[in-house]
C-alpha cells in the first residue's frame, strides 16, 4: 500500500463534506462544528472519527450538545493555557498530527471502497462474458 500524504486543508475539506452529510431536519453550522471538532484537545483520532461517522444519524439535540461541550472544552483549555502553556502546546501539536492521521484514515477507506467497487465490476464483466 502506498503512503498517503494529505495537507491540513485537504483533510478539512474532506471532513467538512462528511459533516455536511447530516440529516436534512438538523441545522448545523458545519464550518463551526468542524472547527470545534478539529481543535478538540480531549478527543483522539478514533473518537473524532466516531463522531464524524455518526453525523448522518445525529439529532438536533445531539449536535447542539456536542457543540456546547466542544465550546466549553475550548474555554477550559484556554484557561489552562495561561497556567500550563507548554503542556497545551504539546497537546496542540499532537492534535495537528492526529488530524492528518484522521484524513489518512478516511482517504484509505475511500480508496478501499473504490478498489472493491472496481473488483466487483471486473467480476461482473467476467461473469457476463461467460454468460453467468
Amino acid at each position: 500500500m502506498q503512503e498517503i500524504f494529505l495537507t491540513e486543508k485537504e483533510v478539512d475539506t474532506m471532513i467538512l463534506a462528511l459533516i455536511s452529510a447530516h440529516s436534512v431536519e438538523v441545522e448545523v453550522d458545519a464550518s463551526n462544528f468542524l472547527d470545534l471538532l478539529k481543535f478538540s484537545l480531549s478527543l483522539n483520532t478514533l473518537e473524532k472519527k466516531r463522531v464524524i461517522d455518526a453525523v448522518p444519524t445525529l439529532s438536533q439535540f445531539q449536535f447542539d450538545e456536542l457543540t456546547k461541550v466542544f465550546s466549553e472544552e475550548r474555554e477550559k483549555f484556554r484557561e489552562l493555557a495561561k497556567e500550563h502553556p507548554e503542556d497545551i502546546k504539546k497537546l496542540v501539536s499532537k492534535q495537528q498530527k492526529e488530524w492528518i492521521e484522521l484524513g489518512d484514515l478516511y482517504k484509505s477507506e475511500l480508496e478501499a471502497k473504490e478498489k472493491e467497487s472496481e473488483d466487483k465490476n471486473k467480476i461482473d464483466d467476467i461473469k457476463s462474458s461467460l454468460w453467468l
